[in-house]
């Protein structure tokens, strides 16, 4: 029995070994990047016209604390459009994942308190990005290499 254990053990082990870590960390990065723009681009019309739905959302069934619903409403959908493009990129993953964790988190615990099932795996997401960075095929990658090499003999 262990050794049909440990057979199945190395059998994983070399299924994950052809994937490679940077194509998990490009796919967490344009699957919350998807559903966050996605939803922005609900809430406005053109570019970035805040619509009048969206106002009326924040105004009457979104109960954000603290922030005027108005302001919340442009917040949101500036925030869903520029953190996503972030990602996307992979510039400033760490930063971008975490800006739209919180969001999550205000969204779970004060609009859709029910949704947790969905908001689970988004958060799993940007955790995963948040400790692992945007991976080798990402802008922080090509700046942080970039950065890292010695300058040139004057």
């Amino acid at each position: 029995m262990k050794a049909l254990l440990a057979r199945i053990e190395s059998l994983f082990q070399f299924i994950g070994g052809l994937l490679p870590e940077s194509l998990l960390m490009l796919f967490a990065r344009l699957a919350i990047a998807y559903t966050f723009f996605s939803s922005g681009r609900t809430k406005v019309t053109g570019l970035l016209d805040v619509t009048d739905t969206a106002l009326y959302l924040f105004q009457e069934e979104y109960s954000v604390p603290l922030i005027p619903p108005d302001i919340a409403a442009y917040m949101a959908a500036y925030a869903e459009h520029f953190f996503p493009i972030l990602l996307v990129l992979g510039l400033f993953t760490r930063f971008a994942a975490l800006s739209l964790l919180i969001m999550t988190l205000v969204i779970q615990l004060f609009v859709y308190p029910d949704a947790w099932n969905v908001h689970m795996w988004w958060g799993i997401a940007m955790l995963y990005l948040l400790k692992h960075g945007g991976g080798n095929w990402s802008l922080d990658h090509l700046f942080s290499r970039h950065s890292r090499q010695e300058p040139a003999m004057r």
